[in-house]
């Protein structure tokens, strides 16, 4: 592959999701629903006080995204990081240009690589800013006081946010393994709606099996156990050893999703 190639073809591609409405209001939601979530428990009296940090959300801003962290891993991550990427290549199929696009001087391989960076990118940015608006509704609406850890330490708000700010970046690499998952879905099936709906459906799956009783190390092959590696990011002392396998599992889901979905649109009969 030429790099100058996959990089047109990224940039084409960044530029379709930039005008399509999905991508649009799933960003727009993004922003909004912090902001929402923030003023809803600014003026009720009850709190949801059997999640993480669910106490302190009248009372420290930075448990604000702390709680949108928890709740976002059940359904918000896959959907967000599948919008675009369950889209991408089904999108062809449904508008029948796979053939036109192939006769242009990029091959499949180049196609595949600037589409899966484009799902990627889509993935990284949506995730970035619903943690820079979880921040920003919790300093907004609560305000920035000091915040209790799970440890009950009392975090200052420099130190708070340092921690807040590492504890969503723990929920990239699963959210990626999320959008490689679409992007498989969106090769394998040739359909946008089950390129967003099965890693939703897996995901919530995957929640369920981690309620039940089973053997710890299959839990740790679940995708969706590596959302809550931030945990030890809010203990003192803080331990790591989650986080660092959590990223392990992630980009096994990545390399694994993204070989086999390269491997079927190789195959793939275009004219069929």
């Amino acid at each position: 592959m030429r790099m100058g190639r996959w990089l047109t073809v990224t940039s084409v591609e960044c530029a379709k999701v930039s005008a399509q409405a999905v991508a649009r209001i799933a960003l727009a939601l993004s922003i909004a629903g912090p902001f929402a979530f923030a003023a809803a428990m600014r003026v009720q009296t009850s709190v949801p006080a059997d999640t993480l940090f669910g106490r302190s959300v009248t009372e420290s801003g930075f448990a604000i995204p702390l709680v949108i962290l928890g709740f976002a891993a059940l359904w918000a991550f896959p959907v967000l990081t599948s919008v675009v990427g369950g889209d991408l290549f089904s999108s062809e199929d449904r508008h029948g240009t796979w053939s036109s696009v192939l006769t242009r001087s990029c091959t499949r391989g180049e196609i595949f690589a600037g589409k899966v960076i484009t799902a990627l990118a889509f993935a990284t940015v949506a995730v970035s800013v619903l943690a820079a608006s979880s921040v920003a509704a919790g300093v907004i609406v609560v305000g920035q006081r000091p915040l209790v850890d799970l440890s009950g330490v009392l975090r200052e708000p420099a130190e708070a946010l340092t921690r807040v700010v590492l504890a969503w970046a723990t929920a990239l690499p699963p959210a990626l393994g999320f959008t490689a998952m679409a992007v498989l879905a969106s090769i394998a099936t040739r359909s946008s709606a089950a390129g967003i709906g099965l890693p939703v459906v897996i995901g919530l799956a995957m929640q369920l099996c981690t309620l039940l009783d089973g053997p710890e190390a299959i839990r740790r092959l679940l995708l969706t156990a590596s959302f809550g590696a931030w945990h030890g990011l809010l203990a003192e002392p803080p331990y790591y050893r989650p986080l660092i396998h959590g990223t392990i599992v992630s980009s096994a889901y990545v390399a694994v999703c993204l070989t086999l979905a390269y491997r079927l649109l190789q195959r793939r009969d275009i004219g069929g």
